[in-house]
């Protein structure tokens, strides 16, 4: 083997490997993105910014606020008092994170184009102040407000069911260059949502409220300038700052060598930023302080120094009006905090920054590293190639947190650390060729009788095979073939099997390639398991991903096979995610590799309850919460069978369900006003029933709500 490793064909595998991986740092694809990104995240989770007092607030629409001054949108008249009290307070900018897009519904001239009023009513209710007109003086008098829109990518067509139009936005800022004009680095949109014209016009400021999210939906940073056809426009965040200090421009200076913009200068503020005008987020943990609910401010319960010289966003926390993000120290926040931490920052001097040397001093690390590494690994043995691996690994790794912690600099540690361990595997694996030959040859034989994420692990893990368990936290899937027993008394029992063995061998394959763990087979139902045995921190997203793919080829199987004249039943499928103890139980005669817990029998309630409520796939809260970008409807807070704990549940949206689902909009608010015991739910549900007499859902809670129940809670009687 030594004589193998220092031949030349070794010697080339870390210069070929690392060439390959600067090479895919060049490209920077999506996944690489993805992992920097997370790796960013984990400083911030590890080290969250400390919270300074800085004069900044948001003045909270929260759900107490909507409790006790009524649904939103409130009149535009008590906006305009919430305006004046807080001006009247010394506020130093009052910016809304709120599009006032369309007119007041309660404006007296609105009530008189509703209703079939008599002449001299309707004439009297037209002559009272239009709402929107009111408000708009309000705002002209305080001489300090932003008010806000949104931008849209996308052309803007006749075809567009999309409220964006082809209108720019005012634009009240004065913006100077420095240097190069930045519009080709900025994001560029072509539709906005603005305010209406006058409350534009009445107010001081007017700001972009949109995010540019990555491709997770986690908002790492906040824009202070963005473009709308080719010219830039302010956010929210910029305006503030703009309005507060009274002034009229903001200076934009762009980096020579054409790389994009390197600070913004509002005021007496600098602030250095992307390339593309935005910065970087320092979350801190939630503070109190930061919030004052909008209720308060109403019953004069706010000092005037909480409000005197600060820069208040009018904003929401209220999970009913759904302006919540997704931050980086993995909470959901509303989108009004992004903003105000950024204005935070900025105040308080505190700024992260991935500065433009970043890439070429992380390319270097690599590549010295990669090549040093591979020439260890060739030359030495396996614990002294190990031992310095892991001594520049800590070095890449503490280097780029010392950065982190001490210098607020975003250095990608990830992308090294992998080239590292990559020259390190490829080199190993060389020297190794044999005995991981033999490896592969075991683990295809043993992988006929169990699944192949746990012979790997076995493998690897040879002490893995003693009894004991562990808590993990995973997720689980039940299926069920409904009305199997039927088919197998009315065809060929051989036939039967033959089907039936085709279906478990396609279902236990799709979940193989989502990496779960078969954890049991019992006749045509199938149990999987995801994180265990090895952890899976997205075995969330992994559980319900392989749901969804088991279901459209259970649906597509069982219609074929019916078209054929075999009636072959429909897929239940339950899924939960929780703690359980997995592991090896038994004796010392034989055991078995399983999880025990409440939540393996959780799941396989869900996918019973399938039957009960007309869907096919229940999912519960809990392994949703991991699967941010899953389209789903709730079903109800279900109370199981034997158990006491009401459990939120959804149903996911598949593709051929859409066109007897009730559209998810409809269906969604229908039950919003049913959590919120609305006099008109059950006109709601009858409607949607109407149109959509083949959506389970909607018959369900239309016959529940026709017995008298109420609200979301679902007790179920039967298992």
């Amino acid at each position: 083997m030594r004589k193998k490793g220092s031949s030349l064909s070794g010697l080339l595998l870390p210069v070929v490997a690392v060439v390959a991986l600067l090479a895919l740092q060049l490209f920077d694809p999506l996944p690489l993105r993805s992992l920097r990104n997370n790796v960013f995240d984990q400083y911030q989770r590890w080290h969250p910014r400390a919270y300074e007092a800085a004069p900044v607030r948001i003045i909270d629409i929260d759900d107490e606020s909507l409790a006790r001054l009524g649904q939103w949108p409130w009149p535009r008249t008590r906006i305009a008092e919430l305006v004046d009290r807080l001006s009247a307070s010394g506020a130093a900018a009052i910016a809304f994170d709120v599009i006032f897009a369309e007119p007041d519904r309660t404006s007296p001239q609105a009530a008189a184009g509703l209703w079939a009023l008599p002449a001299p009513l309707a004439q009297g209710l037209r002559a009272l102040p239009d709402h929107d007109a009111v408000l708009a003086e309000h705002f002209a008098a305080a001489d300090n407000v932003v008010v806000g829109f949104a931008l849209e990518r996308g052309k803007i067509s006749a075809t567009n069911t999309s409220t964006a139009t082809a209108r720019p936005p005012a634009r009240p800022a004065r913006f100077i260059f420095a240097g190069e004009p930045p519009g080709r680095w900025l994001h560029e949109f072509s539709g906005a949502v603005p305010s209406l014209p006058g409350l534009e016009k009445a107010a001081k400021g007017n700001g972009a409220l949109t995010f540019v999210p990555d491709n997770d939906g986690v908002v790492r940073r906040v824009p202070l300038v963005l473009a709308f056809a080719g010219e830039p426009v302010s956010t929210l965040v910029s305006e503030a700052l703009r309005v507060g200090q009274g002034t009229p421009n903001i200076i934009l200076k762009t980096a020579g060598g054409g790389i994009g913009l390197e600070e913004i200068r509002i005021g007496e503020a600098t602030i250095p930023t992307t390339p593309n005008g935005e910065i970087w987020v320092h979350y801190s943990l939630p503070v109190a302080e930061r919030y004052v609910p909008a209720w308060r401010v109403f019953a004069g319960e706010v000092p005037a120094e909480a409000i005197d010289g600060h820069l208040l966003l009018v904003g929401s926390s209220a999970q009913g009006l759904m302006d919540l993000r997704f931050s980086p120290l993995g909470r959901v926040i509303p989108g009004v905090e992004a903003h105000a931490q950024g204005l935070e920052q900025i105040l308080t001097g505190h700024y992260l920054q991935r500065p433009g040397w970043a890439r070429t001093v992380e390319a270097l690390a690599m590549a010295l590293g990669g090549l040093l590494i591979g020439v260890l690994a060739l030359r030495t043995r396996a614990l002294v190639a190990a031992a310095a691996t892991a001594v520049l690994l800590a070095a890449l790794l503490g280097g780029g947190w010392y950065a982190f912690v001490d210098h607020g600099l975003l250095l990608d540690t990830a992308t090294p650390t992998i080239g590292l361990l990559l020259v390190f595997m490829l080199t190993s694996l060389y020297r190794h060729f044999a005995s991981e030959r033999e490896q592969r040859w075991i683990k295809s034989a043993f992988a006929r009788y169990v699944s192949p994420n746990r012979v790997s692990h076995l493998v690897d893990n040879p002490d893995d095979m003693e009894l004991g368990g562990r808590r993990q936290e995973c997720s689980f899937i039940f299926t069920d073939l409904a009305g199997f027993t039927s088919l197998m008394e009315g065809i060929d029992p051989g036939e039967a099997v033959a089907l039936l063995n085709a279906y478990l061998d396609r279902m236990i394959g799709i979940a193989f390639r989502h990496e779960g763990t078969l954890d049991r087979i019992v006749g045509d139902a199938v149990a999987i398991m995801f994180s265990a045995p090895v952890e899976q921190p997205d075995h969330r997203a992994r559980a319900l991903a392989c749901a969804l793919d088991m279901d459209t080829y259970a649906a597509a199987y069982s219609k074929d096979l019916q078209e054929k004249g075999v009636a072959f039943g429909k897929t239940r499928i339950g899924i939960h995610s929780g703690e359980v103890i997995v592991g090896n139980f038994g004796g010392t005669t034989i055991f078995d590799y399983r999880a025990l817990g409440d939540p393996v029998n959780t799941a396989s309630r869900l996918e019973a309850v399938n039957k009960h409520l007309g869907t096919r796939i229940c999912v519960s809260h809990a392994t949703l919460s991991g699967c941010p970008d899953a389209k789903v409807r709730p079903v109800g807070r279900l109370v199981l069978k034997g158990k006491t704990e009401a459990l939120q549940v959804f149903e996911p949206l598949t593709e051929d369900q859409q066109a007897a689902r009730a559209p998810l909009a409809d269906y969604q608010a229908a039950y919003d006003a049913m959590c919120a015991g609305a006099a008109d739910t059950l006109a709601r549900f009858d409607a949607l029933a109407a149109a959509y007499p083949d959506d389970p859902l909607v018959a369900l809670h239309r016959q529940r709500l026709a017995a008298g129940e109420q609200g979301d809670r679902i007790v179920m009687t039967e298992k």
